[in-house]
């Protein structure tokens, strides 16, 4: 999470509101109340269709983990997973009705992340290369200076999850899941 010698990198502020909804859940207003206040954040709420530092949403992760004591990428990746069901309901109309798991990950990019940048034309979701192995298997190739594939690592077990196929899909990160190109294997069980 790095800046950019012309300007900071910023995120959408749905990241941050649905963040502060997955806190919530989970501890509470008041500890989402303090981790602002760790993590040295003192403007107006985020707001929907704000932008944001994306620095923000690490010193956010950050103070959630030295708080739970939990790895900030297993964060990021439960809020990913939480996300998910947020996510197909905003961008439903891009989803065909035959797929499941395996066409959802296919498509991200083509079909979810165009659609974002269609939508907000400042959006930039990190690129998601997906390559077929075989019928029952993908790679995705996470690229983004952001660091954040827990998030892709969380989005890919919820999806899983949200058609009934958790049991069937095995998550295996193949890379560190802290770098700026993470692969990760997808296998789909019989």
């Amino acid at each position: 999470m790095e800046k950019s010698t012309v300007s900071e990198d910023t995120m959408h502020g749905s990241m941050f509101v649905l963040l502060k909804r997955f806190i919530e859940g989970g501890h509470g207003y008041s500890t989402w109340v303090n981790l602002l206040q760790e993590a040295g954040i003192k403007h107006a709420p985020y707001q929907m269709d704000g932008r944001y530092p994306t620095g923000e949403m690490a010193a956010i992760v950050g103070a959630a983990s030295r708080l739970t004591g939990t790895p900030p990428h297993k964060l990021m990746e439960q809020y990913g997973e939480a996300l998910v069901p947020d996510l197909l309901l905003v961008y439903r109309k891009y989803i065909q009705p035959e797929w499941r798991t395996y066409d959802m990950l296919l498509h991200t990019e083509g079909a979810m992340h165009a659609a974002v940048k269609r939508e907000d034309s400042r959006a930039n979701p990190p690129m998601l290369l997906v390559t077929k192995k075989g019928a029952r298997q993908l790679i995705v190739d996470y690229h983004s200076r952001r660091r954040m594939a827990g998030v892709a690592v969380g989005i890919i077990k919820g999806i899983a999850a949200y058609f009934h196929e958790g049991d069937l899909v095995e998550v295996t990160l193949l890379t560190p899941v802290d770098g700026e190109r993470v692969q990760v294997r997808v296998d789909f069980l019989p």
